[in-house]
């Protein structure tokens, strides 16, 4: 009888050691981690912070306007100058270092435009 129950253990071995060690880690990890009050009181600044800034969000997404589906003209030339499209823009101009040699070289653009 005690060769039956050993011989039904053998075949089970793999399980009862994968018990046993999942046993001990899971004990030693209740036992050696923070408690969750600890990590609370570690990160509620985080917790808060962002419990503000999703509840501004849903406010603003809930007050403001919906987008219209047409853009202005002066939103497309913002997007058209920040894609690299810039041609010929005024403010362009005004981005640029003035250098005698530079100065020269926008009044022959600009005569070559008009």
């Amino acid at each position: 009888m005690a060769m039956e129950i050993q011989e039904k253990l053998l075949k089970f071995k793999y399980h009862i050691i994968l018990a046993l060690v999942l046993s001990i880690v899971l004990i030693s990890v209740i036992v050696l981690a923070p408690s969750f009050l600890t990590i609370l009181a570690y990160f509620w600044p985080l917790f808060l912070s962002t419990a503000l800034f999703l509840v501004t969000v849903l406010f603003f997404g809930k007050t403001s306007a919906p987008a219209s589906a047409d853009s202005s003209p002066s939103a497309e030339g913002l997007l058209d100058y920040v894609a690299g499209h810039h041609g010929h823009h005024p403010a362009v101009e005004l981005v640029q270092p003035h250098h005698p040699h530079h100065e020269a070289s926008v009044e022959t653009a600009k005569s070559e435009s008009e």
